[in-house]
């Protein structure tokens, strides 16, 4: 007999920053933008954490001018 599989559809994830109603990210609330980032320092793709393209392109440019100014490392080990 076969066993029967079920599909299972996934949430689609919202955008946070949406939700919220953030016009701009800041880039020194670093607590937030860790969150974006995987355990090597890299910034996670759109399709990881749900944010719209607009806000992906405002969080990568927080998270580089925080990694200018010391405040998150170009690079964890």
């Amino acid at each position: 007999m076969r066993q029967q599989m079920t599909a299972r559809r996934k949430k689609k994830k919202r955008c946070q920053w949406c939700v919220e109603g953030v016009q701009f990210i800041d880039y020194k609330s670093v607590s937030r933008l860790q969150k974006f980032m995987d355990s090597k320092g890299k910034i996670l793709p759109r399709r990881q954490t749900g944010n719209c393209a607009r806000h992906q392109r405002q969080l990568a440019v927080a998270i580089k001018r925080a990694r200018i100014m010391g405040l998150l490392p170009f690079v964890n080990y």
